[in-house]
């Protein structure tokens, strides 16, 4: 398995293993960082309706970011030698998706769509979810995101083909620079059997509703 935790080729965390390894601060650097930023901001820490604030952030972060504690190759890993048979696509539809941009650490917020054809083992549909939020639940890019899960569903499982799409709206565009509200971003990722055949395309397409994957 340690040939499928390795390196992205232009960044130095982890592609499909946990999060990079490096010294976390404390819990109590934490909150002092965020005590600078409501100063920062032109706030007063110390007032009472601010005063717990840094506590709760610092607990906050522990859960929108819990990715980095957890491995999609771990959790992929537990699989059904036997589908009885059954060699067509599997599906997940309109998978919730709450992630943060790298860029401004602002959410962006949507569905994820992901589909595999299994060969001699499938996966727990429930470990295709979580897969999707493990890495929902770190900093990256939607770009990133998309490459991420349909990598390691075929690095673990090793079907025919992988399709992966993610359509959100980033609050990066809609509350701050151009604030446009309402702008979707779609990005998709086709591996195998979706990549070579244009017609698996169009029918995963299809199944996801609207031909476009927007609900």
């Amino acid at each position: 398995m340690d040939a499928v935790v390795k390196k992205l080729h232009d960044n130095d965390r982890p592609a499909l293993g946990k999060g990079p390894d490096i010294e976390r601060p404390s819990r109590q650097e934490a909150e002092d960082a965020v005590r600078t930023l409501i100063a920062w901001a032109g706030d007063d820490p110390n007032r009472e309706g601010l005063i717990d604030t840094p506590e709760r952030v610092a607990k906050a972060y522990g859960e929108l970011f819990k990715g980095y504690d957890q491995c999609p190759v771990d959790i992929l890993s537990r699989t059904f030698e036997e589908p009885a048979g059954y060699d067509d696509i599997v599906l997940l539809r309109d998978i919730d998706v709450y992630s943060h941009c790298e860029h401004h650490m602002v959410p962006f917020i949507g569905k994820a769509h992901v589909a595999y054809f299994p060969t001699d083992r499938v996966v727990g549909l429930s470990k295709l979810a979580r897969t999707v939020e493990v890495f929902a639940r770190r900093l990256q890019t939607q770009e990133t995101m998309t490459a991420q899960i349909a990598h390691a569903i075929e690095q673990v499982l090793k079907p025919r083909g992988v399709a992966v799409m993610i359509n959100t709206e980033h609050q990066c565009m809609s509350m701050r620079g151009v604030q446009k509200a309402g702008v979707s971003t779609v990005t998709t990722q086709f591996l195998g059997l979706f990549k070579d055949d244009a017609s698996q395309r169009d029918r995963f397409m299809s199944l996801i509703g609207n031909g476009d994957g927007c609900r």
